[in-house]
């Protein structure tokens, strides 16, 4: 088939992609309580995406369709006691004092509706810290001091760049674990409880991960990005341990990018600090795109603290909506993902031998995650395995030229930041 003619086949099988309903279904013995997703409305017929619980914590999740007249509850509970396994035996524990930290740019509409959540956990002990990057409006602030100004903190930083802005974040924070989240989620009202918890339980845990849902499957590219994988992790607990390197991650600990997310992480608060926090000249808003979130949990793990990862702690994002925001993002979490590699190497040298011993298969590893996605693969959402929605070819094409753009993006994002040092110090003195 011609380039051209391949392209136009692309298109027309990525508007072709329908929409589909978003709910939770809590299953407790005989009981089901089915209930829309965060900003949904009620569950009628057709395809939906479901969240299980059983005792109120995720356990998976399933792809269900209701028939015109029947019963969405009945019909989705159904499928789920099939299908769906227990929940995780045991409750989270006391979680330490805790600060959340929310990276924003000219977003209020959506940081507001994030705010609201937090502002909900079920945590007793923690503060939400607003980060302003590089705002160009007085919007953010405005908000801030209107709607939140007794129960959320204000930080501006002039300078942009994801990792520069939640720097700021760990500047500021009071408490002994700081989580980190983006202005375009809802946070499950047990989210920062399950995702600080298990600081109190490992003393020699750094760093925590938890679970990514999309809160709206209702354009193509939302659907999309989820039927192949999205930001889900999956619903079994996993603890890395750098002492102890897992016998079926043979990259370990540069395939980061299995560990979790950006949206959903946290960090006991003196480990991060001590390892620098992230890398200033990686992030979104940098030349280099992306890789934060993968460099500060690599330099983590190589401090020699674990990392765990707890699909108890849940955040529904919301998806981009476009296919240009599809280009986008495979371009950039291409990018990212050698930016990180890069960053990592300058900062830490010492991991050099260690790095180029797993190269070979890295770069297996780097085709390998282009190469599946041009193939008829890509799964529905909640069931990845299912292969209907293919990954366009354009997107593995994009994301591999992000690769290789990666280190260069990095170091023109360093130099950026040095210009801006130099400037800053001659307006000192003078």
């Amino acid at each position: 088939m011609a380039r051209s003619a391949r392209a136009q086949e692309e298109i027309r099988r990525f508007l072709d992609i329908g929409a589909v309903q978003v709910a939770e279904l809590d299953l407790d013995d005989d009981e089901a309580v089915l209930r829309p997703g965060p900003g949904s409305p009620p569950v009628t017929h057709g395809e939906v995406f479901v969240l299980v619980r059983r005792g109120g914590r995720p356990v998976g999740t399933l792809l269900g369709r209701v028939p015109e007249g029947a019963d969405p509850r009945a019909v989705l509970a159904e499928r789920a006691r099939a299908e769906c396994g227990p929940a995780v035996l045991g409750e989270p524990g006391e979680p330490p004092i805790t600060s959340v930290v929310v990276a924003t740019r000219e977003r209020a509409g959506q940081l507001a509706r994030a705010l609201d959540s937090l502002l909900a956990q079920d945590h007793p002990r923690f503060e939400i810290v607003v980060v302003d990057n590089a705002p160009v409006t007085s919007e953010t602030r405005e908000l801030i001091e209107r709607k939140y100004a007794e129960r959320v903190r204000y930080v501006c930083e002039p300078v942009p760049g994801l990792a520069g802005a939640h720097n700021a974040g760990l500047d500021a924070v009071r408490g002994e674990v700081v989580a980190f989240t983006d202005d375009d989620v809802v946070a499950d009202p047990r989210w920062l409880t399950e995702l600080s918890a298990p600081f109190a339980a490992d003393a020699g845990l750094g760093c925590c991960t938890g679970l990514i849902l999309p809160a709206r499957l209702t354009t193509p590219a939302q659907v999309l990005l989820e039927s192949h994988g999205g930001f889900a992790k999956g619903f079994t607990p996993r603890t890395y341990d750098p002492a102890r390197p897992p016998v079926d991650e043979p990259l370990f600990p540069f395939t980061a990018g299995r560990f979790g997310s950006g949206a959903n992480m946290a960090f006991r608060t003196a480990v991060l600090r001590s390892v620098g926090g992230f890398d200033p000249a990686t992030g979104a808003g940098t030349a280099a795109r992306g890789g934060d979130d993968l460099y500060g949990f690599v330099r983590v793990l190589a401090q020699g603290h674990r990392l765990r990862y707890t699909p108890s702690a849940l955040v529904w994002h919301h998806h981009r909506e476009t296919w240009r925001d599809l280009e986008t993002q495979a371009y950039g979490y291409g990018a990212g993902l050698t930016a990180y590699l890069t960053a990592v190497l300058v900062n830490r040298p010492a991991l050099l031998p260690s790095f180029l011993a797993r190269l070979p298969r890295g770069l297996a590893h780097a085709r390998t995650l282009t190469a599946v996605r041009q193939t008829e693969g890509g799964g529905t959402p909640g069931d990845h395995d299912v292969r209907t929605h293919p990954w366009p070819r354009r997107l593995s094409r994009l994301q591999r030229r992000g690769m290789l753009y990666g280190p260069a993006g990095y170091l023109k994002a360093r130099r950026a930041l040095r210009a801006t040092a130099r400037e800053k110090t001659a307006q000192g003195a003078r």
